[in-house]
């Protein structure tokens, strides 16, 4: 009907733990390695496979070398990354030549 008023717009959830938890799931980034999050989790593969893991906290790959994708199996650690080049500061230069020690 012509006059009848509109329904009130349904108001955002509001922001905190999901309905019947207590508190947001924890995702830790750890450097250099995996990102462990707190369980059960499932994961969604890129193709649509879903996996689940029930453990209290899983590791999943953040560098896409384990051969237990998506779950972390360390295989982050067998390949170290090039230390980072010194800084191109003119002034830290200490060479033989420009010491008067030798």
């Amino acid at each position: 009907m012509p006059n009848e008023p509109e329904p009130a717009a349904t108001p955002p959830p509001a922001p905190g733990p999901a309905p019947g938890r207590e508190r947001p799931r924890r995702v830790r980034l750890v450097a250099g390695g995996p990102l462990l999050v707190e369980g059960p989790v499932e994961v969604i593969a890129d193709d649509g496979t879903v996996h689940a893991s029930g453990r209290f906290t899983v590791a999943l790959c953040a560098c896409r070398r384990s051969r237990t994708y998506p779950w972390c199996d360390t295989s982050h650690r067998r390949r170290r990354r090039a230390p980072a080049a010194p800084p191109a500061d003119s002034d830290a230069k200490d060479t033989a030549h420009d010491r008067d020690d030798h």
